[in-house]
């Protein structure tokens, strides 16, 4: 179940960093509440599935999530770079965290 919340942390992540993009873009209640509550869900989930997973391998993934995730959703809802070294990149990142998951 750990891991289960551990990437619905992520995602809570993702959802945070968004909510930074449009803040960004227009300052609004709605813009504000969606960062503020992709970060509490994100920092929430993590706390649950930090209860049974090492500390290091947690931040690790959540971490890794994020900054995927994030950079996968510049693409798709911001128009940001698709490059092909950009996507391998990011390959790493998810390789990376898999990689973390097998060992743990």
């Amino acid at each position: 179940m750990s891991w289960i919340y551990l990437i619905i942390a992520g995602f809570g992540e993702i959802f945070g960093v968004m909510g930074i993009t449009k803040v960004n873009q227009k300052k609004s209640v709605f813009s504000f509440t969606w960062l503020i509550g992709g970060f509490l869900f994100s920092f929430l989930f993590l706390t649950l599935a930090m209860e049974n997973l090492p500390m290091g391998t947690a931040y690790a993934i959540w971490t890794g999530i994020g900054t995927a995730g994030s950079a996968i959703a510049g693409m798709i809802f911001y128009g940001e770079s698709t490059d092909w070294r950009r996507i391998l990149f990011i390959g790493m990142i998810i390789a990376a965290a898999v990689g973390l998951k097998l060992i743990t």
